[in-house]
């Protein structure tokens, strides 16, 4: 069922601390501009791209829970043959999908440690490092998809029956 830490899956972990972390930024940044009178540079760098790797997280979070949008209308209404055939195909849409996305990052990635070199504008890291947190935590979007499928899938098992 995934991985679990103290009884709590990693990736429902990885939410709860990027969102901390995000939490105790934001807060450091008010109260720096409430006392000295001056910004941190780098919260926003920061902030946002640990919001972009949260998402990544709950997109696999939302996927595993069938949270995502759908037109649940027309597919009540499939037969379970259909509906078995729906469910692998917007599965199988999705999984190519990130497969695609992850490609592309990669290629980014790659381009800006070979050719590009760029660097953060207030930190002065390496920008691939926050690209590389699309193909790393794409793992638990792939795993949601496929915790999905499976539910669905034994959910119409019943229906047959």
């Amino acid at each position: 069922m995934g991985i679990k830490i103290m009884g709590i899956r990693l990736d429902h972990w990885l939410v709860a601390i990027l969102l901390a972390l995000m939490a105790v930024i934001a807060f450091l940044n008010v109260l720096s501009r409430y006392i000295f009178h001056f910004s941190f540079a780098a919260t926003e760098e920061i902030t946002i791209n640990l919001f972009v790797w949260m998402t990544i997280i709950g997109i696999g979070i939302a996927f595993e829970r069938g949270g995502h949008l759908g037109m649940v209308t027309f597919f009540n209404r499939f037969s379970p043959r259909f509906k078995k055939a729906a469910v692998l195909l917007y599965s199988l849409l999705a999984a190519v999908l990130f497969l695609v996305l992850n490609w592309f990052m990669i290629q980014a990635i790659a381009d800006e440690i070979t050719l590009f070199q760029a660097k953060s504008a207030s930190l002065g890291i390496p920008v691939w490092i926050y690209y590389a947190g699309l193909p790393l935590l794409s793992v638990f979007v792939f795993q949601g998809i496929f915790r999905d499928a499976k539910n669905r899938l034994s959910d119409n098992r019943d229906e047959e029956v």
